[in-house]
């Protein structure tokens, strides 16, 4: 049974842009990347995935239900969203940001049990930021603050885990390490995960199944290895490149 399901999705902005006939399948524990050029739509389809927008043709099923028989709270419970750009214009505390993600569980006056309190610490520790749980959020490096929103959305203990782009604004360093972190949620939980992202090589590294959008639709959706060809590349984002592959592994060097 698929754990997520699109047939025959539409959406549009004002007529500016038009997402049509989106159809694809998520089975349960897949680490899937969104790939295209800017404008194709990838960050609509992660909101239309997530429930932040609904499309205006098409179904929508998520554990065999359709969206629309979600309440917020249940939805919030089965997806966790990490949107393009996690920022606080407020001097929250690590540990106050991530227990923002246990709200779906918590009673009309919003307060945190034990259970809350130890799902938090422990989630925190998964991601390797405990020791900074009371500095702000605002006070600590980019990379930290990115494992702290992710964190945020694992609290929430979703079956389908959403990110759009993950490693944008981190040096490489931070980039790699929060795909590391992915993949171990992926491959130690059994999390079904979802992200979009513009670095071709780091996600041909970490995730099996790659979806190229074009244009608001799916030009191509598959195993990375017949993905990331050299007429795929070119058609999608008019680049020449060289394509290498070493085992699992695929690397894309962009050419005159």
């Amino acid at each position: 049974m698929f754990l997520l399901e699109l047939n025959n999705i539409e959406f549009s902005y004002n007529n500016s842009f038009e997402m049509k006939d989106i159809s694809l399948q998520v089975y349960p524990s897949e680490f899937i990347s969104i790939l295209g050029p800017n404008g194709s739509g990838k960050s609509t389809l992660l909101k239309i995935l997530s429930g932040l927008l609904t499309p205006s043709k098409g179904i929508r099923l998520l554990d065999g239900k359709n969206y629309s028989s979600y309440d917020h709270r249940s939805l919030a419970r089965l997806i966790g969203y990490v949107p393009q750009s996690s920022f606080s214009v407020f001097p929250f505390s690590i540990y106050e940001i991530v227990m923002m993600g246990r709200t779906a569980y918590m009673n009309f006056f919003g307060i945190e049990k034990d259970n809350d309190i130890k799902i938090v610490n422990e989630t925190l520790e998964r991601l390797n930021i405990l020791h900074i749980r009371n500095k702000g959020i605002n006070e600590v490096s980019g990379g930290e603050a990115q494992q702290a929103f992710i964190a945020r959305a694992l609290v929430q203990q979703p079956k389908l885990l959403l990110l759009d782009e993950p490693n944008a604004h981190l040096d490489i360093k931070h980039q790699i390490s929060i795909f590391n972190i992915l993949s171990e949620l992926n491959k130690e939980l059994g999390l079904t995960i979802i992200t979009v992202s513009h670095d071709i090589n780091l996600v041909s590294n970490f995730t099996e199944r790659i979806i190229l959008l074009k244009d608001g639709k799916i030009f191509l959706d598959g195993n990375k290895s017949k993905v990331l060809l050299k007429k795929n590349l070119k058609s999608v984002f008019d680049i020449n490149t060289q394509i290498i592959k070493n085992d699992n592994k695929i690397n894309v060097f962009i050419t005159s």
